[in-house]
């Protein structure tokens, strides 16, 4: 897809929307190493935290993209159009342990222009970002008890905040 450098500023999008129902793929690792994974993401946000635009998503230790999560400094997050949920659905529901499971997404994986990271040629929108904090939820640290619910007590996710470093998309994010 044809996408377009758009300064942070200019960024725009339907944040509830965009997590909830178009979700994306949160991907961490080194595109010139080969060395990547990644997964669908629906819980997350963009906003300003110490002075610098960012995006937070949470993973869990047991998903296999945590490691690369842990291991590599940066990560991309990617929106794609309604036609590609059935890709983002797989990306989701399988592990990249157990076999290569972005080629049989059809996805495209590609060089980010910043970070190690790749993008996906078929995106609409392309986050770069560059972790800056991370930090383990924890039920002793829930406001509304309701949310442990959602976790069954145990398999706490991890919070990663990334400092938005580049952003490339199609008019559709751009104010």
């Amino acid at each position: 897809m044809d996408l377009k450098n758009i300064g942070i500023n200019s960024f725009t999008v339907k944040a509830h929307d965009l997590w909830a129902n178009q979700w994306l793929l949160l991907t961490s690792g080194d595109f010139s190493l080969g060395k990547y994974n990644t997964m669908t993401v629906a819980w997350g946000g963009f906003g300003t935290m110490w002075g610098k635009p960012f995006a937070h998503i949470v993973v869990r230790p047991n998903r296999y993209t945590y490691q690369f999560m842990e291991e590599f400094d940066d990560f991309t997050l990617t929106a794609f159009p309604k036609a590609y949920r059935s890709a983002l659905n797989l990306l989701g529901t399988r592990s990249g342990r157990d076999g290569d499971k972005i080629a049989e997404s059809g996805l495209t994986p590609i060089p980010s222009e910043i970070v190690a990271a790749p993008g996906f040629d078929e995106a609409e929108l392309i986050v770069e970002c560059k972790k800056i904090y991370k930090q383990d939820m924890g039920p002793q640290h829930f406001v509304d008890p309701s949310i442990d619910k959602m976790y069954g007590g145990f398999n706490y996710h991890r919070i990663y905040y990334g400092e938005i470093v580049n952003v490339l998309g199609s008019d559709k994010y751009m104010t």
